[in-house]
């Protein structure tokens, strides 16, 4: 019964279009942050930003993408203070991931055919061809 219920509120916030063919049915769900409480609005953005440390930086990416408007440029309220914290924290942890990963992307690539066996273990396909 409480599933049920979640998913009515689900519904409540949701924009739902469904597309019905013979052979297919598509629905088209839009997240509308407008239509959420401002502590849910804070919950959500902390879960992501919380998210974002187990190795998921693309949540950090999503949670600047959807609440930047909501820390910058509504007008305040009570959680607008930590909502902002959290996506200036994501998107510093997100450059931070990029700056990092595109560094070993490019000392890989120049150095792994001098790494011998270790390169070769440490791709997924060697390619073929004068290093």
């Amino acid at each position: 019964m409480h599933i049920q219920s979640n998913f009515t509120d689900c519904r409540s916030l949701c924009n739902l279009t469904t597309f019905t063919n013979t052979k297919w049915t598509y629905q088209e769900t839009n997240m509308n942050l407008e239509r959420l409480p401002n502590d849910e609005k804070l919950s959500l953005c902390r879960k992501y930003y919380l998210g974002g440390f187990a190795f998921l930086p693309f949540l950090w990416l999503v949670n600047v993408v959807w609440f930047f408007k909501e820390a910058f440029f509504k007008p305040a309220y009570t959680e607008q203070l930590q909502i902002k914290t959290y996506v200036k924290r994501s998107g510093l942890g997100l450059l931070l991931w990029v700056a990092v990963l595109t560094t070993w992307i490019t000392i890989f690539q120049h150095f792994r055919a001098e790494w011998g066996e270790v390169g070769d273990y440490l791709s997924f396909t060697i390619p073929l061809g004068i290093p």
